[in-house]
């Protein structure tokens, strides 16, 4: 069910929790000019009919990283004519679109991003994976899989990197801090806190003191020790399987 969190000022930002996974999906939307653009699609034709619904007209997808559950409803999207923005670097791990148009910015720095007159910061920051971007901007942080509310994202996927993860929560870190305290974070996906408790967005205020992942950054000891860096699943199976026939592929 699609939940209007920001509206007013500018801006209009609704989440809907969309598939098996607890993906988070959102849509933004100019007020000034009707614009929109969906981050993360689960579903195109979701998004597609909230548009409708509300006289908005869809010209972008913009995708954090390239894992299918954030990806698959690009597909009815690209097919239609709607823009899909995806970092260049998704392509290490295998990614071949549909995309239109690509980041290409270097990892740990920012490029502008615009959704009709509003203006975003779209930040490089790999370690989930080699191309995953957080968009920054008019009160809300949208960090998909390498920062949730309670820590980030693992590193043990097919492309992933430990070392570049700590580097990009220190670097997001920085940033966070000098953002107003009431600005919202809205996460690729909904998991519990240490708490127990399940909210689908956060204050920078309550992430900063809360998320066990940030807390760790800059203390190298305390980021490798966390528990939800690596999983041993089917996932990390994959993952290796996949890794190997990369290394198989450059020795060839």
């Amino acid at each position: 069910m699609a939940e209007v969190l920001l509206s007013g000022e500018g801006m209009t930002v609704i989440q809907a929790q969309l598939g098996d996974w607890d993906n988070l999906n959102h849509l933004l939307v100019c007020e000034n000019t009707g614009s929109a653009c969906i981050v993360d699609p689960y579903s195109g034709t979701h998004w597609l009919k909230i548009c409708e619904t509300n006289g908005w007209n869809l010209e972008s997808a913009a995708l954090t990283h390239s894992h299918w559950d954030h990806s698959k409803g690009v597909d009815s999207l690209y097919g239609i004519g709607i823009k899909v923005w995806v970092h260049d670097h998704e392509s290490k791990r295998g990614w071949t679109g549909p995309d239109s148009d690509r980041w290409e910015h270097p990892a740990l720095t920012s490029t502008g991003f615009t959704v009709g007159e509003l203006e975003f910061d779209v930040h490089c920051t790999p370690g989930h994976t080699p191309g995953h971007v957080t968009l920054i901007g008019n009160g809300v942080v949208i960090s998909g899989d390498c920062l949730f509310l309670g820590r980030c994202g693992r590193t043990d996927l097919f492309g992933g990197d430990v070392h570049a993860m700590h580097d990009s929560l220190k670097y997001l870190k920085s940033i966070l801090k000098e953002l107003p305290v009431d600005w919202l974070v809205l996460p690729g996906h909904q998991y519990s806190l240490i708490d127990g408790s399940a909210p689908t967005r956060l204050t920078i205020g309550q992430l900063l003191e809360q998320n066990e992942a940030l807390r760790a950054a800059g203390d190298d000891d305390a980021f490798h020790a966390l528990e939800f860096l690596a999983f041993d699943d089917s996932l990390a199976v994959k993952a290796r399987r996949e890794n190997a026939r990369a290394e198989r592929k450059e020795q060839l």
